[in-house]
C-alpha cells in the first residue's frame, strides 16, 4: 500500500507540474490573442497540445494507480475520491500531508487553467465578432449609393458615400 501511495503522490505531483506548465502557456497565449499574432498563436497552441498529451498520459497512469489502491482497500474505484483517500490516511500523517498538498496544488492549477482559458475564449470570441463587424462594414460600403457628380465631359465622378470611413483598430 505504501508504494502505491508513493506512486500516486508522484503521478499527481508530475500532473500538477504539467498543469502549471499548461497554465504558463495559456497565460502566454493571452497577449498573443490580443496582438492578433497568428504565427505565435499557432506555436503556443502546438506547445499546449503537447502538454495536454503528456497530461492525458499521466491521467491514465493516475487512474491505474488509483484503481490499484481501491482494489487493495476494497473500495469501489468509481465512488472512491481522492479526498476520501486523504481522510483514510489519518494514521499516516506524513503521507496524508503529502497527498493533501499535491491534491491542493493540482486543484489550484486546474482551476487557474480553466480561468485563463475562459478569458482567452472570451478574447477570441470578441476578436471574431470584430472581424465579422469589419466584414459587414466592408460589404456595406461596397453597396452604398454613389453621389451623382459629373465632370465637364459628362462623366460620372461620383464616389461611394461613406467610403472614407476606416475600420476600427483595436490596438489603439
Amino acid at each position: 500500500m505504501a508504494s502505491l501511495m508513493e506512486n500516486l503522490i508522484e503521478v499527481l505531483d508530475r500532473e500538477s507540474s504539467e498543469y502549471e506548465n499548461l497554465l504558463g502557456l495559456s497565460m502566454k497565449k493571452t497577449p498573443v490573442i490580443v496582438a492578433g499574432n497568428m504565427e505565435e498563436l499557432a506555436k503556443v497552441t502546438e506547445e499546449e497540445q503537447d502538454a495536454v498529451s503528456r497530461i492525458n498520459k499521466l491521467e491514465q497512469k493516475r487512474q491505474e494507480v488509483f484503481a490499484d489502491i481501491a482494489n487493495v482497500i476494497n473500495k469501489d474505484v468509481n465512488t472512491l475520491m481522492l479526498t476520501d483517500l486523504i481522510e483514510m490516511l489519518k494514521a499516516r500523517t506524513e503521507e496524508q500531508q503529502k497527498l493533501a498538498r499535491v491534491h491542493d496544488r493540482l486543484k489550484s492549477a486546474v482551476h487557474e487553467v480553466k480561468r485563463v482559458n475562459e478569458q482567452n475564449r472570451i478574447l477570441i470570441e470578441n476578436a471574431l465578432e470584430m472581424v465579422a463587424f469589419d466584414l459587414n462594414m466592408l460589404q456595406a460600403m461596397k453597396s452604398t449609393p454613389e453621389t451623382a457628380n459629373y465632370n465637364k465631359g459628362a462623366y460620372n465622378t461620383g464616389v461611394h458615400m461613406g467610403a472614407e470611413v476606416s475600420g476600427f483598430d483595436a490596438k489603439q
